[in-house]
């Protein structure tokens, strides 16, 4: 009786333990078939490797082992490239390119198929390294210093078109100041001090001529003023006139001495 019920107690163990197995397993599936897409990510569905769905933000279904999902960030994503080009005149110059971009997502499972989803390193650096190189190898390292924002327009316009064929599109693109050698920028320096002093030089002469002019213009005043006056003189009786400007600048004062008749003795008329 006793072998009956230890046996009997050890069937309901094993049911207890196949249960359990049974409904951790099941527990398995169904956790294992549920995932949740986040806000900002699309989810790539594979079954048997092969792509079957894209699906948005939320919770989703998939068949344990038969599917598997990869996700995708399709937000806004940032990465900056230095590139270093040759200009027309043999110059180096190197530049730095910032891109904000994010994944055409109505063409997220052609890009996986075709480009894999690693595009900073096998697409966006080496477009951007090549659209540099191009439009840089147009101009002479002067141009583009003088043309510089004509030059990113055509470098952005450029990586815009180039990116777009594979899938990505470019939200903003900030291109920094173009670098070239330090024997070019101290080349540069030199021309343009060379410059300033021949500005400086210029400005000096004209100041010059400038200040000659008024000297000549004013000698002239000058000298057509005692024409003027020698001519009023003559007009207007000579040594008469004379007389009448001492008396206008006479300050009322008698003089203590005059001249006596002969012109040579000197008569104190104080007393």
């Amino acid at each position: 009786m006793n072998i009956n019920k230890n046996n009997f107690e050890q069937y309901d163990l094993t049911k207890i333990i196949i249960g359990g197995v049974v409904g951790l397993i099941f527990g398995i599936l169904v956790i294992s078939s549920i995932y949740i897409v986040e806000s900002g990510q699309r989810a790539i569905k594979f079954t048997f490797g092969n792509i079957t769905n894209i699906d948005d933000a939320g919770v989703h279904i998939k068949i344990p082992f038969v599917q598997r999902i990869e996700k995708v960030d399709v937000r806004t994503q940032k990465t900056t490239a230095e590139a270093t080009a040759g200009t027309k005149d043999l110059q180096n110059v190197t530049t730095s390119v910032t891109l904000n971009y994010h994944f055409d997502q109505n063409r997220l499972a052609e890009t996986y198929t075709k480009y894999g989803l690693d595009v900073e390193q096998k697409i966006i650096d080496p477009r951007i390294q090549e659209i540099v190189k191009a439009i840089c190898a147009r101009y002479s390292a002067e141009e583009l210093i003088a043309k510089r924002e004509t030059v990113k327009g055509e470098i952005e316009q450029n990586l815009r078109g180039a990116l777009s064929s594979y899938n990505i599109v470019a939200e903003a693109i900030q291109i920094t100041q173009f670098s070239f050698s330090k024997e070019y920028n101290a080349a540069i320096e030199a021309k343009q001090t060379s410059i300033q002093k021949a500005l400086k030089a210029e400005n000096d002469l004209k100041t010059i001529e400038i200040e000659a002019k008024q000297r000549i213009a004013e000698a002239q005043g000058e000298a057509e003023a005692i024409r003027i006056q020698t001519q009023a003189i003559k007009e207007q009786g000579g040594a008469e006139y004379v007389k009448l400007k001492a008396i206008e600048k006479w300050d009322g004062v008698m003089p203590k001495t005059v001249l006596g008749k002969d012109n040579s003795t000197l008569i104190n008329i104080d007393n």
